[in-house]
């Protein structure tokens, strides 16, 4: 496996629209330069795997994954107190672009694994959208997922390099996002 060149660690709150800056990195590097890598993938095909569940249905935005979300939660934050880095490390597996963009980091264990791994080339990136977007996007507050560590662990204690507002407005949302793209060229 090649060394990346760039990390961008993307994070923010349920439906602020990190996997659609994710995509749009993606698709504006191109695919052989750059590969989207989710923390939850592995989570949810370990989580299945243990539970007998339908990983595919636990990918989606699906009731069938709302379902499983709290006990996910739960499961997933005992593997990562037993091993902090088992998820980061399952999904870099494999990658050999030099651009990874993780569109889920969500704790400061996550980004302090991949800075310990990768050290300078990392970058953290703040997705955020207003609540109101949010809400427009069908986000409903859930207690227990909502303010839950996966949620609400880098609220604090992360300096980001980047945030990116994601409320809709697309020519907005294409000036910031060329201005990542401008410093990630640097970097190639």
């Amino acid at each position: 496996m090649a060394a990346p060149r760039a990390v961008l660690l993307l994070s923010g709150k349920r439906k602020s629209g990190k996997d659609f800056v994710a995509e749009e990195l993606r698709s504006r590097l191109g695919p052989d330069v750059c590969t989207v890598l989710r923390l939850s993938g592995p989570l949810k095909e370990q989580y299945a795997k243990e539970h007998g569940l339908d990983f595919q249905r636990l990918l989606d935005a699906s009731a069938y994954k709302e379902m499983f979300r709290q006990d996910m939660i739960r499961w997933g934050e005992e593997k990562r107190h037993t091993d902090p880095g088992f998820f980061c490390r399952a999904a870099v597996e494999g990658a050999l672009q030099p651009v990874w963009v993780v569109s889920d980091t969500r704790r400061l264990s996550d980004v302090e694994w991949f800075r310990d791994v990768y050290g300078d080339v990392v970058q953290t990136v703040r997705v955020v959208a207003t609540e109101e977007t949010r809400k427009r996007r069908n986000w409903v507050f859930v207690t227990g997922v909502d303010d839950a560590e996966s949620e609400c662990g880098l609220d604090q204690g992360v300096a980001f390099d980047w945030v990116i507002t994601n409320d809709g407005d697309k020519v907005a949302l294409g000036e910031q996002l060329e201005m990542l793209l401008q410093s990630l060229h640097r970097s190639l």
